[in-house]
């Protein structure tokens, strides 16, 4: 059976920093895309980070760029995401998630594992 389990998540004030990060148990995603997505109460699901299958390739949603920075560590079989400067934006609950490619992609129809989410909260 296939897991991603989050952690990391919590409240912080704004300005401040978070480390979350994902592992993956029951398969390797070693020559696969991984992402993050992050959902706000009463808004859709939407696409945060994407790095590709050795870590050479990230993409980022506008609104994280230069703030996040995500990893991945391919003999943990597990991915990161460093968040910095967080904003009451930001504040949702953030999923791992585990691409059908080895590619990053935007489009979380590519992306057929899913966590069950990590809640962060960003006071200001």
């Amino acid at each position: 059976q296939v897991q991603l389990v989050e952690s990391g998540g919590g409240l912080v004030q704004a300005g401040g920093s978070l480390r979350l990060s994902c592992a993956a148990s029951g398969r390797t995603f070693n020559n696969k895309a991984m992402g993050w997505f992050r959902q706000a109460p009463g808004k859709a699901r939407e696409f945060v980070a994407s790095i590709n299958w050795s870590g050479a390739t990230t993409i980022y949603a506008d609104p994280v760029k230069g703030r996040f920075t995500i990893s991945r560590d391919n003999a943990e079989n597990t991915v990161n995401l460093q968040m910095n400067s967080l904003k009451p934006e930001d504040t949702a609950a953030y999923y791992c998630a585990g691409s059908k490619l080895s590619g990053t992609s935007t489009n979380s129809y590519n992306y057929n594992y899913w966590g069950q989410g990590t809640q962060v909260t960003v006071s200001s």
